[in-house]
C-alpha cells in the first residue's frame, strides 16, 4: 500500500549515521513498522525535498524540521541520549510536555535523586558543580532580534543581566554565524558594562556559574543537570522549573535567581524518563508506537 511508505529526511552528519544503520531510534523504527508492511526510504534534506515532500504518497519524517504536510512529523533529541521526541510541530515550547504541568508530588524523592546523580556523571561527568558569582548567558542566533517566542531580544537580555552588577560571561554558539553588526553590539556592550565577557568556554563556565540567563538554549537544561538556576527570556518545553522573565519580568527574575531552589531531580526523572521516549526503557516501544497513533501514523 502507497500509505505504508515513510520517506525520512536528514541532514549530514545523522544522514550518514542512519544509512549505516546506526541511527537507534530510527532501526526501532524501522523493526516496528517493517513487520507491518511499511517501507522506510532515508533520503537528504533541503529546499527541494522538502518543497516535493507534500506530493508524495505514505508519511514523512524530519529532524529537528518542521513538518510539511499533516503527514509528517519530527524527531529531536531532547537534549540528551537516550531520550528522543516525536512531535507535529518544530517548535519544543509547541510540544505537549511544555504545556503538561509539572507536579512534583507525584514523583517520588529518592528515585528522583539518583536518577538525576547518575544522568550528570553519564552525559556531564567532573569535578562537582561549585556556585560561583557570575551569570553565564550561552547565546543562540539572531541576537539583535526580538523573535515571537522571546520577551526580549539577546542583546537586551545580555544588557540585563549585566545590569545586576554581577560578573556575566556571554558565550557564542559554536554553529551560529555572528556578522560584524553581532560583534559590534556585543562591543557595545562589553564597552558599557565592565562587568560583562564576551566568549570563553561554555561547559567550564556553567559548572562554576551562579545561575544561567538564556533565551531557551540547551545549556540552560545541562545547567538543571548541574543544579543550577535558570532564567529563561524565551519560550521553552523546559520552563517548568525555571525562572520566566517575560511573565516576571527581566529584573524580579534576576534577583530572585541566586535563591531559586526548585525541584529539579523530580523534573528531570519526569522530564526525561517518563515523559519522552527513552529508546533504553523496557516499554520503548510502546512509547514510540503511541507517538505515532498519535502523530496520526496508522500503526
Amino acid at each position: 500500500m502507497s500509505d505504508l511508505l515513510l520517506t525520512v529526511y536528514l541532514h549530514p552528519p545523522i544522514l550518514h549515521t542512519a544509512r549505516a544503520g546506526k541511527l537507534g531510534i530510527l532501526n526501532r523504527i524501522r523493526s516496528l513498522l517493517e513487520p507491518r508492511g511499511w517501507r522506510i526510504d532515508i533520503r537528504p534534506s533541503g529546499d527541494q525535498a522538502r518543497a516535493l515532500a507534500p506530493t508524495l504518497p505514505g508519511h514523512a519524517l524530519f529532524n529537528m524540521e518542521r513538518p510539511t504536510h499533516d503527514r509528517a512529523l519530527t524527531f529531536r533529541l531532547a537534549y540528551h541520549y537516550p531520550y528522543w521526541r516525536l512531535e507535529r510541530l518544530a517548535e519544543r515550547w509547541r510540544w505537549p510536555i511544555a504545556q503538561t504541568p509539572f507536579d512534583p508530588a507525584r514523583i517520588e524523592g529518592d528515585a528522583a535523586q539518583t536518577f538525576a546523580r547518575r544522568l550528570r556523571a553519564r552525559v556531564l561527568p567532573g569535578p562537582d558543580p561549585v556556585r560561583g558569582d557570575h551569570i553565564l548567558i550561552p547565546l543562540q542566533g539572531h541576537i539583535r532580534r526580538q523573535r515571537s517566542f522571546q520577551s526580549a531580544s539577546p542583546v537586551q537580555m545580555i544588557r540585563a543581566a549585566a545590569r545586576t552588577g554581577r560578573p556575566c560571561i556571554a558565550t557564542l554558539h559554536p554553529k551560529e554565524v555572528y556578522d560584524d553588526a553581532d560583534r559590534t553590539a556585543l562591543d557595545r556592550l562589553a564597552r558599557d558594562h565592565p562587568n560583562l565577557t564576551i566568549g570563553g568556554d561554555t561547559a567550564a563556565r556553567l559548572r562554576d556559574c551562579a545561575f544561567v540567563v538564556t533565551q531557551n538554549s540547551g545549556v540552560g537544561f545541562d545547567g538543571l543537570i548541574l543544579g543550577k538556576p535558570v532564567v529563561l527570556f524565551g519560550l521553552s518545553d523546559y520552563h517548568h522549573v525555571t525562572l520566566d522573565a517575560g511573565r516576571l519580568g527581566a529584573e524580579r527574575a534576576l534577583t530572585m535567581a541566586p535563591d531559586h531552589t526548585p525541584p529539579t531531580a523530580k523534573f528531570l526523572d519526569w522530564f526525561l524518563r517518563r515523559t519522552s521516549l527513552d529508546m533504553m526503557a523496557p516499554d520503548a516501544d510502546d512509547r514510540l508506537l503511541a507517538a505515532m497513533k498519535k502523530g496520526g501514523w496508522p500503526v
